[in-house]
């Protein structure tokens, strides 16, 4: 059969392919390996020729090298780097056991004379060409600082004349090599390098106020960068003091007076001194400029990261929320020197996220600083790290989210309305990642539709996803409105309109998962969040249906039973106690709801020139609804008693029924409000721009539904104002008892004491009295 592949070629790559593709692999290394040689050879056979006596001029710098290195206080920094980086001690060591080798190798390979003269060439060229790196390196960096001095005069005499320290390119050894996480990167080659951190280790310098003050005027008055290089290694001290890393640092701060202007004092100036040497340029276009090419940037870059990693790593360990708040409004001037550190970055956000998805321990003012943070870094940045903020802060809302009750309501909707602000800098990348997380949803409620489980009921039914529903009701509503953004026209003109469709499908689905009384908290709070989306977008949603199942369920249509349960707090409760169903107390509370979100449904198309058509059928349904609900039994009519006592007609509730009648009233006026001005109107049905420009220079609050639901949300704000007292109220009266009972406590304790110490006194004097007897008896 053509194209089949033999049963042989088959044997041969199951048992012998992946073996002979190792060996061919390890023949290409050696061969590569052998062609490295044999160009070092050449090389150096080149150099050779060209002089004659390059063995003995070595050999002689050699020893001179030696020779001077026994005295290091008496060597210049080029003989210093012409005798490489081994320290003198060792060199006696070092020659020895190349002493060592090198008879080892001649008493192995007496048989191969020449071999031995290759492989000890190549020994030499390769130690030689490691210290010619060496070199090249350190004398490409030198060069450059002296380029600065051609290139930008002006700054070179003002660094040797304030910081010649930072002309001496190992003197910020110890900053160059600082990772994110501000510890320190060992360089195998510079042993030099690592003899002088064990001594700075071994000498540590105690940092004092004084010190502080010198660092900070020189900062402020001279923007001297010797201070700020000073500043951040006594700020890298005290951000890992309570570390468990072991690990010592230049400075020692053993004072928390000193520790806190040493905070306060590197926060505050440190971005200061940055902005003077390299100043942010912000044009009209909003993007951010830095010469990110010039020697002042290369110089300072190693600060900058030491000094961000140590503010990470002090971000987690700070429990005061002023110095919390100090420590972020200092990162925001660092924000555009940051840029091009894209892993320092996301480490950055991550950190500022951890902080913004915990309400209950972080203040308002705390939260409102991470806003600010994230937002600088959404406008400034590119794609990728706008993208990443956009992520974590969603995740972060998430998890923040799930616990969800009076005290930690307000910080939430704080998070949701600052996170909504972040996805209309930039919308395409705001309708992608609205797109992957919209699909999530959805994916978990079609996996609970099909395996209709109790455990998959709970990936739905929770705060976590319907706080997600409504924050992205939140970001519809806010960026497909044309009355919050002035750039659109209509809602059909923003990027993410696509997205209502998907969004008002999984609401409406998640909405009559379990259509039980028990979960009707949770159908009020998905209501408003399509209410939200309507209100603004204009778009249509029937809601009505999903309104009316809860009147024409049991729990508002059959009389209830007394209760003396306190009301329910709809707003923090997404399923009611099995205590309170079929009770008085609850459906009050349902009544009311229903009354404000079906006044809330048609006050969005009050102005709407289809008004009177549109509430036809719901008026239907709310009038038989009223009837059957107020029926009550004749009087006098025993067996018409007897059936409606069966039958159990009427709810009995006048209150709730008089809701709904109100409700129908002012449906029924605004329905008359439309008729009266249709009817002077000269255009049709056809004429969309027409339609939609009916009645738009009228207030909503002019037409009889419109005042009614701004009545009905000024009652409502009453409500919750005097509820927040009465729990304002009773969490001083909890507190007010738990400082009582420790203070009973502490008390007690009190007393517990002295009376163990007066019964100490008391056997004190029994034991005196005892010896005075026992000496008068003798």
């Amino acid at each position: 059969m053509a194209g089949s592949t033999k049963k042989s070629t088959k044997k041969f790559e199951k048992n012998h392919l992946k073996d002979t593709i190792e060996k061919r692999k390890e023949f290409a290394k050696v061969k590569q390996r052998q062609q490295i040689k044999a160009k070092k050879q050449a090389r150096h056979a080149a150099d050779y020729a060209k002089a004659p006596n390059g063995e003995a001029a070595s050999n002689k710098s050699e020893s001179e090298t030696i020779g001077a290195a026994k005295d290091l206080s008496k060597m210049s920094v080029d003989e210093f780097f012409q005798g490489g980086f081994d320290l003198p001690e060792k060199a006696k060591e070092k020659s020895k056991s190349k002493d060592r080798n090198s008879k080892q190798a001649i008493g192995k390979r007496k048989r191969n004379a020449e071999g031995d003269g290759v492989n000890a060439s190549d020994n030499n060229d390769v130690s030689g060409d490691e210290e010619a790196s060496e070199e090249n390196g350190l004398e490409a960096h030198k060069g450059e600082l002296e380029a600065l001095a051609d290139k930008d005069p002006e700054f070179y005499e003002y660094l040797k004349e304030n910081d010649a320290e930072l002309l001496d390119f190992s003197g910020d050894a110890d900053l160059a090599e600082v990772d994110l996480n501000g510890e320190e990167v060992p360089q195998k080659k510079h042993k030099m390098r690592k003899q002088e951190e064990q001594d700075m280790e071994d000498d540590q310098i105690v940092v004092t106020l004084a010190m502080v003050q010198r660092w900070m005027l020189a900062m402020s008055e001279q923007y001297s960068l010797r201070a700020m290089r000073q500043a951040v290694l006594a700020f890298r001290a005290a951000a890992h003091i309570n570390a468990d890393d072991n690990k010592e640092h230049k400075y020692q701060i053993a004072n928390p007076e000193v520790y806190h202007e040493v905070l306060i004092t590197t926060l505050k100036h440190v971005p200061v001194v940055l902005n003077h040497h390299l100043p942010v340029k912000e044009p009209t276009t909003g993007k951010i400029r830095i010469a990110t090419d010039s020697k002042k940037y290369r110089t300072l870059t190693p600060l900058l990261k030491s000094h961000t990693a140590s503010i990470l790593h002090l971000l987690p360990n700070l429990s005061d929320a002023p110095t919390i708040k100090t420590t972020l409004s200092s990162l925001i001037p660092l924000l555009p020197y940051l840029l091009s550190f894209k892993k320092l970055l996301k480490t950055l956000v991550k950190s500022l996220v951890n902080i913004w998805s915990t309400p209950t321990s972080s203040e308002e003012a705390t939260l409102i600083t991470v806003f600010l943070l994230l937002r600088k870094l959404a406008v400034i940045s590119d794609l990728s790290i706008r993208e990443a903020v956009l992520k974590q802060t969603y995740q972060a809302l998430i998890k923040g989210s799930r616990i969800t009750n009076s005290h930690t309501l307000p910080s939430i909707n704080l998070m949701k309305n600052s996170c909504v602000d972040l996805w209309g800098f930039d919308t395409g990348v705001g309708y992608t990642t609205g797109f992957t997380y919209i699909r999530q949803l959805a994916v978990h409620l079609r996996s609970s539709i099909t395996n209709p489980t109790k455990e998959s009921y709970k990936t739905i039914y929770n705060w976590q996803y319907i706080h997600s529903l409504d924050f992205w009701s939140r970001v519809l509503s806010t960026h497909c409105s044309p009355a919050s953004n002035v750039t659109l026209k209509k809602p059909q003109d923003s990027p993410l309109h696509p997205l209502i469709y998907p969004l008002v499908q999984i609401t409406l689905g998640a909405l009559r998962l379990i259509p039980t009384s028990t979960y009707f908290p949770l159908r009020f709070h998905l209501t408003r969040s399509l209410l939200r989306i309507s209100r603004t977008t204009n778009t249509y949603i029937p809601l009505a249906p999903a309104l009316h199942e809860v009147l024409t369920s049991t729990e508002l249509s059959k009389p209830p039973k007394p209760s003396t349960l306190p009301p329910l707090d709809l707003s923090t409760s997404l399923r009611a106690p099995k205590s309170y169903i079929r009770t008085r107390i609850y459906q009050d509370g349902l009544g009311q709801q229903v009354q404000e979100l079906f006044a809330e449904f048609f006050g969005c198309w009050a102005k709407s020139i289809a008004f009177p058509e549109l509430t036809i059928p719901p008026s239907v349904m709310l009038k038989r609804w009223l009837k059957a609900a107020s029926s009550t039994p004749q009087r006098g009519d025993s067996q018409s008693s007897i059936k409606a006592k069966r039958e159990g007609k009427g709810n009995k509730n006048a209150k709730l029924n008089n809701l709904i009648a109100l409700l129908l009233q002012k449906m029924s006026a605004n329905a008359e409000f439309i008729e009266k001005h249709r009817r002077n109107v000269t255009f049709g049905p056809a004429d969309r721009e027409q339609v939609d420009n009916f009645l738009r220079d009228v207030p909503l609050e002019d037409t009889p539904l419109g005042a009614f639901v701004e009545g009905l949300r000024r009652q409502k704000e009453e409500r919750e104002k005097v509820l927040e007292a009465a729990r304002r109220a009773g969490e001083a009266k909890k507190q007010e008892e738990k400082r009582e009972k420790e203070e009973e406590l502490r008390r007690g304790l009190r007393e517990i004491e002295m009376e163990d110490e007066v019964a100490d006194d008391d056997e004190l004097e029994e034991e005196e009295d005892v010896e005075l007897e026992d000496e008068d008896n003798d």
